[in-house]
């Protein structure tokens, strides 16, 4: 049995209490049982991700954009069965900023390092520059995110401390706010890791054949300089390396992994780490659109002083990701362990696997460990929200498979001053829908609404009201391998009647969809209703 995990970070409802239970999804599951993997390792949007190793455990992060919290921790033993521990980003910063969703801003591709004792992580904020955030433990507690370099456009940073104590920083830049991409630029940074000490060099340009060329990731290894970075955009591109004797160049490149002859598009943007007993391994993803961007795990190999990732099935000197593999070598045998998605609400604290789609209040939600139950009290509405994509009170987590179906049970307790309150199911990207009870004026109404093009500001079509003489309802939707959505509903918990509309899956910004439960109002008050949820649970 693995240790018990500590959550020692507090965001309103995430307060410092005992760590939650360790689990094996229903839904997906990369181990096999017989000592090999398939991939994806994750069928969830962590994307951008990077691994570090200290002694014989890894650590992941990935991007979160504007969601809150942020900066995912997984831990795992084997590089396959990934736990999720914490998050480094409590909140994200400037506060008030993102107090209010920000679709597709916030945390672009951090860099995961471990240096002198201390974890660290660098992320690019593509609207206020590099940040950097540090613990002595994984766990946290985090420190508050430091801003090494204010700057429009400054992305995908990547730190190296150097055998002579010097540090450095490659970087890349967002075209939509600077002005110019597809170039690298490596600056020395003072050793402290706080700030940069100059403003930069260019170490590669990648316009006349690695166009959108970004997500580097800096290492030193056996004498030489190398950066991995990815070109040629997240759906069809591939995986490029640099390497160089000098820091500063110049720099050689090789492809190193390419989609090949397989069905796995775009493999790249990833961390590579070595394992105790001198394999080494590439963790990266692949851009699944409505499904968000998935992590794969992928062998590599060297020979001349290059990577090679992946398998290169036809000698063309170009890896190709696999589909299935032997696990790594990490002795002893270690659990099957995946990041949580159901949740019954019976511990005093939520899942992890929750997120809001903004830095929260603390009068949104609240466990009552006494009924485990979840509550969400309604909040208003943003003034002049034409539908719910700027809704910061959405309570969401990642699509964790391809397929899969999702239940709750909610009981509904509006307000007595008929304040337009809605309450229930939701799947949010660029589009969503929702199957939610509201109070209207003649009493409690089931509804189903969807917003095409949300995201330009589209109303919602009401397409489905029925008046019910219940509170308590449950409330299914399902996902198809083709990535539809079927919502139903029940009255009593065994049969469901379908809504004969479905719903096609949509991405949200640089993000896959998301799936869950919301409480809103049309009006101000100082007692709002709520509703009260049993649990949320995923099977296949």
């Amino acid at each position: 049995m693995k240790k018990t995990i500590l959550v020692l970070m507090t965001l309103c409802l995430w307060t410092t209490l005992p760590a939650q239970k360790q689990t094996v999804s229903e839904v997906w599951v990369s181990d096999q049982g017989d000592g090999t993997y398939v991939n994806p390792i994750l069928y969830a949007d962590y994307s951008d991700p990077d691994v570090v190793r200290v002694g014989d455990d890894f650590y992941m992060t990935a991007s979160s954009f504007n969601v809150s919290p942020g900066l995912p921790i997984l831990h795992s033993k084997d590089l396959v069965n990934w736990a999720l521990i914490g998050h480094a980003l409590p909140r994200q910063y400037p506060l008030e900023h993102y107090a209010k969703a920000q679709h597709g801003n916030g945390v672009w591709a951090p860099s995961f390092r471990y240096h002198k004792g201390e974890f660290y992580i660098y992320y690019g904020d593509p609207d206020f520059g590099i940040y950097m955030l540090k613990a002595s433990d994984p766990r946290g507690p985090w420190s508050k995110p430091h801003l090494v370099k204010e700057g429009k456009g400054l992305i995908d940073p990547s730190p190296l401390w150097d055998e002579d104590g010097r540090a450095y920083l490659v970087h890349a830049f967002a075209g939509s706010r600077a002005g110019i991409k597809s170039i690298l630029v490596v600056a020395e940074m003072h050793p402290d890791g706080t700030h940069l000490l100059n403003e930069g060099k260019i170490v590669f340009d990648g316009h006349e054949a690695h166009e959108t060329i970004e997500g580097p990731k800096f290492y030193k290894y056996e004498g030489y300089y190398y950066i991995f970075a990815p070109a040629g955009g997240v759906t069809h591109g591939w995986q490029e390396v640099l390497r160089s004797k000098n820091v500063y160049g110049p720099y050689e490149n090789r492809t190193v992994m390419h989609q090949g002859n397989t069905d796995i598009n775009g493999p790249h943007q990833g961390g590579w780490v070595d394992t105790p007993a001198g394999e080494h391994w590439f963790i990266h993803f692949q851009d699944e659109i409505e499904y968000g961007r998935i992590t794969h795990l992928n062998p590599v190999s060297w020979k001349d002083g290059w990577p090679l990732i992946g398998i290169d099935t036809n000698n063309d000197g170009i890896g190709e990701p696999v589909r299935q593999h032997p696990k790594p070598k990490v002795g002893g045998s270690h659990p099957i362990v995946t990041p949580p998605d159901s949740d019954e609400f019976d511990s005093v604290e939520l899942g992890l696997q929750w997120q809001w789609h903004a830095n929260p209040k603390n009068t949104w939600a609240f466990i009552n460990p006494g009924k485990k139950q979840l509550r969400l009290f309604s909040d208003q509405l943003p003034e002049n929200a034409s539908n719910y994509y700027q809704v910061p009170h959405l309570l969401l987590q990642k699509f964790p498979a391809r397929s899969f179906t999702v239940e709750t049970k909610m009981t509904f307790k509006p307000s007595d001053k008929k304040l337009g309150e809605r309450a229930g199911l939701i799947i949010m990207g660029r589009s969503y829908a929702s199957l939610a009870l509201e109070d209207r004026e003649d009493g409690l109404y089931l509804v189903y609404n969807i917003s095409d093009d949300a995201q330009y500001g589209a109303p919602e079509v009401e397409h489905f009201a029925e008046k019910m003489a219940t509170n308590t309802i449950y409330l299914r939707t399902s996902v198809s391998d083709e990535g539809v959505a079927t919502f139903s509903y029940s009255t009593n918990g065994r049969r469901f009647q379908k809504i004969d509309i479905p719903f096609p899956v949509i991405r949200g910004h640089w993000i896959g969809a998301k799936v869950g439960l919301f409480n809103v109002r049309q009006q101000t008050t100082n007692d709002s209703g709520y509703a009260d949820f049993d649990y949320f649970r995923f099977s296949k």
